[in-house]
This record gives C-alpha cells, structure tokens and sequence, in this order.
C-alpha cells in the first residue's frame, strides 16, 4: 500500500489523521485503559513532588503511540496474556522520562500545549523526575522475567542516550548533512519505536524473521514520525502542535528542512541559514520559513517520510491479515498525514 501525497487526498478528509487514529486506539481501548492505571499505580511514590510532577505528566495527555504500537503488535501476534501491558508502561515510561531530559537540554517552555516541567518545577527537579522514570521503567521490565526483554531495552536506552549527544554535536553545525541527522534520529526517536514492536513479538515468541520484520516496521514508522515532527516545526498551527513554532531553529538543531534548504537555495540563502543555525535565532524565523518554502524543503521532507512509512507498511508482509495488522499499516499512513 503506498500513501498518496497530498494533492491526491480529498479535501473533504481534512480531519481524517485525528479520526483514524481514534479509531487505531479503539481496537486496543481496553489494553490502554489497563497501562493507564498502571502507570498511575507505579507513578505513585511517599516523594510528594515525584507524585505532583507525575500526575502533571500523565493528566498532559499525548497520543500514546508507542504502547499503543506495542499492544497492536501483540494482538497481531494472537497473544492473549497480559505481559504486554506491562512492556507498554515501561515503553512510555522510558518515552517520558527522554522528553523530560530533553525540555532541560532543549531549554524548552512548552509541550504538547502546556508549560514544561522544567518550565514549572525547574531543570534540577525536571531531570531528577525522568531519573525516577527510567529506574522505574527497569523495575517493571525486571518483573517480566525474560533476560531477551531486558537486553533489548538495555541496548534500546544506550541507543536513545547515544542519539541524545549526536544531537548535542549537531547542534548549531550548518554542516550537518541528511545522513548525520538520519542517524541521529534513528537513534534519538525511532529506536523506541522499533523496541516497542520486536518486544512483542518476544513476549509471543515469534520466529526470528518475524521479530526483524516487526523491528523494521517500528523503525521505519519511528523515522517517518520523526521527519514528520521536523517539518512541522515550520509549517504547523501553534495550537495543533502544542508547542512553539520554530523551537528547532531557535536551538540550532539542523533538522531536514533546513539541510536540504542550504543545499538547494542560492548561496545568499545558504549563507543567511547557516549563520541562523549556528546562532539558533528565531528572530529570523519568517526569513528561514520564506526559504524553506522557495526551495520546497517541507515537501522533501514529507516525501522522504512517505518513503520510509511505504518501507514500513510493506515489513508487515510477515503477518497475516487482521483488525490489527489494518491498524498497523493506518498508523504508518497517521504518521505522514498527521497536523500534529
């Protein structure tokens, strides 16, 4: 199934990404309401300040995907016990705890709509909270009892924190090309997708063509959603996507739009991003945006997430047709159609 641009699409559709993806959660409704109340249970702590940043966190909202792709998965699989919901609480944990540490690294005052917890309690109690995260993430995977789980969450969270300081390097590099921000995103964003998915095929036991074929899936959907993110930093509405538009540039983050800008606009273009990017000025955001837009930078970028979505849909070859592996190909079409 290839995803279509956007010219191909009904203008009578203009709200269809939110309703599909509702629709993607309702199949798993009943799971999700289980890895809510378990991560409310296991939120809980005698620390007051732990339990008023974590409600803060969980009452935030966010779309979940990551369990959710994992409890999809699973139910693809035909798995029918309750491991997974377990594997879905440590997967958003872990997610949750990255997004603390980055609004501290990032210096950022919004997400998802709302102030930080940074913005809120400070960077030292923002980044102490994610450290209560991911230590509580291992106590639930330790409880799972299965040394190949733990392995490819040990290695998923090494991956995640490599992908953090590659990032850093890049940061205010104009020098940066498509292949050192591929990997950054690979490592920083899509790993977690593709852990999500190959841990539920563990939890079934799955042959091993399969779990790479699912690691696959959730990598290429990790990538797609990532270069999604990036291009709509510049093209967004504030209010759909819950956060400040021109965050990346004002941190000096060579996100795909502007490389591929500064490769493809005139040299007095070029030079105008690259002294942006090095001094990370959101000043100049209308200037960058008027650039982006003449050399067609945002409509690469969808199309190389497009790409890899296609990639994505087309490793789930490897199960059989289902409600669930439906599911799986619309959230791979979610992630590029999407407004936020």
């Amino acid at each position: 199934m290839t995803i279509t641009s956007p010219q191909q699409t009904s203008s009578t559709s203009a709200n269809r990404p939110s309703q599909d993806y509702a629709c993607i959660k309702r199949l798993v409704e009943a799971e999700m309401t289980e890895v809510n109340k378990l991560i409310i249970r296991e939120l809980s702590s005698d620390v007051v300040l732990i339990n008023q940043i974590g409600h803060y966190i969980v009452s935030s909202g966010g779309k979940r995907l990551r369990p959710v792709l994992l409890l999809l998965v699973a139910k693809a699989l035909g798995y029918s016990e309750e491991e997974h919901i377990t594997l879905a609480a440590v997967i958003e944990f872990i997610h949750t705890a990255t997004l603390l540490h980055d609004d501290v690294v990032d210096e950022s005052s919004m997400r998802r709509g709302q102030d930080t917890v940074n913005e809120l309690w400070g960077n030292s109690a923002s980044v102490l909270v994610g450290d209560y995260l991911y230590s509580r993430s291992f106590e639930l995977m330790v409880s799972v009892n299965k040394m190949r789980i733990m392995e490819i969450l040990s290695r998923t969270t090494t991956a995640i924190a490599e992908g953090e300081v590659l990032q850093l390097l890049n940061c205010n590099n104009p020098s940066t090309n498509e292949q050192k921000y591929l990997q950054v995103i690979s490592r920083k964003t899509a790993i977690l997708f593709s852990a999500a998915a190959q841990l539920a095929s563990v939890l079934v036991g799955a042959p091993e063509d399969i779990e790479n074929c699912l690691k696959e899936y959730g990598l290429r959907l990790g990538i797609a959603f990532q270069l999604v993110d990036d291009a709509l930093d510049y093209k967004a509405d504030p209010e759909d996507l819950g956060k400040n538009l021109g965050d990346d540039l004002a941190e000096g983050k060579p996100t795909l739009p502007l490389i591929y800008a500064i490769e493809h606009g005139s040299e007095q273009q070029a030079e105008l991003l690259r002294h942006t990017i090095k001094e990370g000025d959101r000043n100049r955001f209308k200037e960058v945006y008027e650039i982006i837009e003449s050399t067609q930078a945002i409509e690469y970028t969808i199309s190389r997430a497009k790409e890899e979505a296609n990639k994505a849909i087309e490793a789930l070859d490897c199960l059989e047709q289902s409600a669930y592996k439906e599911a799986l190909i619309q959230l791979a079409q979610f992630s590029v159609e999407r407004s936020y």
